[in-house]
C-alpha cells in the first residue's frame, strides 16, 4: 500500500487525531499506545534521527532491550535482523560510517528486532542514489514476502508503484481516493502527485529492480 505523508504517525500513536479515531486490528490505538508501538514499526525519512547506538549491533539492540527482553533473546533478535538486512558483517561498525542506504537498512533492522506485524516507511527513498534505492526496495519487498504488512508514505510513487497492491491518496488529512494503483493513475496529478514516467508514455509501471 502507498499512503501520503503526514498520516502514518497516527498508526502507532506518535500522533493522536484531534477528531475521529484510529483503530489497529479493531482496537483503538489510543487505548494501548505501548501495544500499538510494538505492533507497528516506523522507518522515518531521516534515518540518522533513528540511530542511537554506538555500533550497528548496539543500535539494533536498543528496541528489544527497551521491551525488557533477556540478553539471549535480544542477541537472537539482533543477529537475525542484521542478517535479514545484510548488515551482519557490519555489526561492530559505527553507524556514522555507513552509507545512506546502509543507514536506512540499519533503521529497518532496529524495527525488525522488535518483531512488529506492520512496518511503515516514511519517504524511504529520500536522499538515496540509485543503488541505495534498489537496496531499500529489495528490503521492502522481502519484508512483504515474509508476511509483514507494509505501508509506504511517499510523494515519489514511481519507485514503489510496480509493487503496490493498494493506493490511498490523501489531501488535507482526508482520504480522497482509495483503490488499485492501476485504477488511480489517471487522477494522481489532480492531487499534486507526479504520475510515473511509464504511465505518462502509455506503458505499465516498471520495477526499479529490473
Amino acid at each position: 500500500m502507498s499512503l501520503s505523508p503526514g498520516a502514518t504517525g497516527h498508526l502507532n500513536g506518535l500522533l493522536l487525531p484531534e477528531t475521529g479515531s484510529v483503530r489497529l486490528f479493531n482496537e483503538l490505538v489510543s487505548d494501548n499506545l505501548a501495544k500499538a508501538r510494538q505492533t507497528v514499526g516506523m522507518i522515518f525519512q531521516d534515518a540518522d534521527s533513528q540511530i542511537v547506538g554506538e555500533t550497528v549491533y548496539d543500535d539494533t539492540a536498543f528496541g528489544p532491550e527497551n521491551l525488557g527482553l533477556g540478553q539471549d533473546e535480544v542477541k537472537k533478535r539482533v543477529l537475525s535482523a542484521l542478517q535479514a538486512v545484510g548488515l551482519l558483517n557490519h555489526r561492530d561498525q559505527r553507524p556514522h560510517t555507513l552509507s545512506a542506504g546502509e543507514k536506512r537498512r540499519l533503521a529497518i533492522a532496529g524495527v525488525l528486532a522488535m518483531e512488529p506485524r506492520v512496518i511503515v516507511f516514511d519517504e524511504p527513498f529520500s536522499n538515496l542514489d540509485f543503488p541505495g534505492v534498489r537496496q531499500v526496495l529489495k528490503q521492502i519487498i522481502s519484508l512483504h514476502q515474509s508476511g509483514h504488512t507494509i505501508l509506504v508514505s511517499t510523494h515519489d510513487i514511481e519507485k514503489i508503484i510496480a509493487h503496490a497492491t493498494r493506493l490511498i491518496i490523501m489531501k488535507d488529512g482526508k482520504i480522497v481516493k482509495n483503490g488499485s494503483p492501476e485504477g488511480l493513475m489517471e487522477v494522481l496529478e489532480d492531487f499534486g502527485v507526479r504520475a510515473p514516467c511509464p504511465f505518462r508514455m502509455g506503458r505499465e509501471a516498471e520495477s526499479w529492480l529490473n
